[in-house]
């Protein structure tokens, strides 16, 4: 990877960007010797200008940026490292250094509220509840939704059509989740599909 650190005295900016959740965790800089440590490591090394040295994010506290993919934007300056972070990102406690309240996509965000209903078991969540009676139960559910959605397909009612998309969309999530695996995972299968063509 070719990058420019004539321009800013040796250093580049680096944006952190969760790779689930596409959220913006921070901002570092980067020079040479931190770029390629963190390219060896695939772990994010920073050059902090206050300590005036290589400064790997999380090497006190422990909540690693672990790198998933780095890209350079089209001057060659600034690179972009998408990450899945081992904590929280800012010193602060907080997931990220902007706002831990930062906007990310709304299917992102279903992502999580079912990640989190799975793991606090509420007696009153339908999540917690399908979630305790197995993955038969919750393929189950998706195979019920897909044919709600097929018969709606075939009829003229927008409104009950995008219900059980979204039904579906609901139930699919859920079933990803179950099995240990995002929405990311399956872009990553998209894009590399995309890619062939």
């Amino acid at each position: 990877m070719t990058i420019d650190f004539s321009k800013t005295n040796g250093l580049v900016p680096a944006i952190i960007q969760d790779y689930q959740t596409q959220q913006v965790l921070m901002l570092g800089y980067m020079n040479e010797e931190a770029l390629q440590k963190t390219q060896k490591e695939n772990i994010v090394t920073f050059f902090s200008r206050s300590k005036n040295r290589l400064w790997t994010k999380g090497e006190t506290s422990g909540n690693y940026l672990k790198v998933v993919s780095i890209t350079k934007d089209c001057d060659q300056d600034t690179l972009l490292i998408q990450v899945n972070p081992s904590g929280p990102t800012c010193h602060n406690g907080t997931t990220s250094c902007f706002a831990d309240e930062a906007p990310m996509p709304f299917l992102n965000q279903l992502e999580k509220v079912i990640e989190n209903r799975i793991a606090n078991q509420n007696a009153n969540s339908y999540v917690a509840s399908l979630y305790q009676k197995g993955i038969n139960k919750i393929a189950q559910k998706v195979g019920e939704e897909t044919v709600e959605l097929i018969i709606e397909a075939k009829d003229n009612n927008p409104d009950l059509f995008l219900n059980e998309a979204a039904d579906l969309l609901f139930h699919y999530l859920l079933l990803i989740k179950v099995k240990g695996f995002g929405l990311a995972d399956v872009e990553t299968i998209l894009k590399t599909r995309m890619k062939k063509g």
